[in-house]
């Protein structure tokens, strides 16, 4: 007999970080391995934090915190979203996780009984719907191909919701297109959800800030206040304050469901690291006039990325709105073969034939749940994105 739970047998590894370890055993065998499957900033973590971090070491800001937060954390939070996003919470509405993901993982864990339906639309995080099966829910995936612009549409969300449904979880900017709805697109979703009070929101804000070309983002409880009863709006400070390893995410909503989320906490990992929480803070209620120049950046290096994939044969790659990801279709290189002879059959074949024969690691779109896609993370230097970039350019033009 197994020691094993049945229900792990529906949930497979991360794939984004299997790529990322496949590419660090590589490269500690000492190939020259471009890595662009992460989804972690390069740069540092601002000094402004750094700083308030040390200072809560020092301070002796290294013991038990609540479940919640420490006061100055949660009321940084409230604040934020009333300064940012327009939305009203009080202190007690407040969760936390280590790392946003840990704040999904407790609102699936809260709430999702066995069949009930969450509705994800695709391309995906890797782990929505793992973390719902996991729960004995029914993932209910929603294909938001290249022509929708990688977005759920109202029409489309309403056909896809039975009165099994208990979430919709909406991510933008998008992991792994970039994609960003727009208030108006968010207008329409809502308009369908106000039709539907059974179904609730569960959005994942946490590339708010990393959007491009004058994109003005809105989430949906600011959309449509009415919803804000059954809307659960998650943030975190790892990917606009690079700060992924510190692990804070955060959220807020209905206080019946944050009790809920917090009565999980306390039964696993407590809370996150207190000198993390003392950094967060002051990340939370400084400027962010860091942010501006990283974006700058990270909007060249997308250009960079965008231009040269295009220039790649069978490769069509999309301008996205936001976060630090392209999500370029390979459907031209299908059913051709490598230099070596292997027979590329779908976007995985491709992703696992260019880490073997040109040493770019970047993920598969079957892990998202659309085919034939791959993803690449721009979030590294212009010279390994440009290194990276001729390897497929030259991998793709030697294919037959």
């Amino acid at each position: 007999m197994s020691i094993l739970a049945n229900r792990l047998a529906a949930v497979k590894p991360s794939p984004t970080i299997a790529v990322t370890t496949k590419a660090a055993e590589l490269k500690a065998k000492g190939l020259d391995v471009i890595g662009l499957g992460a989804g972690e900033p390069d740069f540092d973590t601002p000094e402004h934090i750094r700083n308030a971090g040390k200072a809560a070491i020092d301070s002796g800001q290294t013991r038990y915190t609540p479940t919640n937060g420490t006061p100055a954390l949660r009321k940084a939070i409230v604040d934020k979203f009333k300064r940012e996003n327009g939305l009203t919470y009080t202190t007690d509405q407040v969760t936390l996780g280590v790392g946003g993901k840990q704040v999904l993982f407790n609102a699936i864990l809260a709430t999702v009984q066995e069949g009930d339906e969450v509705l994800i639309p695709t391309p995906y995080w890797v782990s929505y719907s793992d973390m719902v099966l996991m729960f004995g829910g029914k993932p209910v995936l929603i294909e938001c191909g290249e022509n929708a612009k990688f977005k759920l549409s109202g029409e489309a969300l309403a056909a896809a919701i039975t009165p099994k449904t208990k979430w919709l979880i909406l991510n933008s900017p998008n992991n792994p297109t970039g994609a960003a709805y727009s208030e108006q697109e968010l207008r329409a979703l809502a308009d369908v959800l106000l039709k539907n009070p059974h179904v609730w929101v569960m959005t994942d804000d946490i590339y708010e800030h990393l959007t491009y070309d004058g994109f003005k983002f809105s989430t949906i409880g600011q959309v449509e206040p009415k919803l804000m009863d059954r809307t659960l709006t998650i943030n975190g400070v790892s990917k606009a304050f690079s700060m992924t390893g510190w692990r804070l995410g955060y959220g807020c909503g209905p206080l019946p469901l944050i009790k809920a989320m917090n009565m999980v906490q306390s039964q696993s990992a407590s809370h996150p690291s207190s000198i993390t929480q003392a950094a967060a803070v002051v990340a939370l209620n400084e400027p962010l006039d860091f942010i501006a120049p990283r974006n700058e950046a990270f909007k060249r290096r997308r250009d960079l990325v965008v231009k040269m994939l295009n220039e790649a044969q069978g490769l069509n790659c999309k301008v996205p709105e936001g976060a630090f990801y392209v999500y370029p279709s390979c459907a031209g290189a299908i059913g051709k073969t490598t230099p070596k002879g292997r027979k590329i059959n779908n976007d995985t074949d491709f992703v696992e034939a260019l880490l073997d024969e040109a040493l770019v690691a970047v993920v598969q779109g079957a892990a998202f749940g659309l085919s034939p896609y791959f993803r690449i993370s721009y979030a590294t230097s212009d010279e390994l994105l440009v290194k990276a970039c001729e390897r497929i350019q030259k991998f793709c033009a030697e294919l037959k």
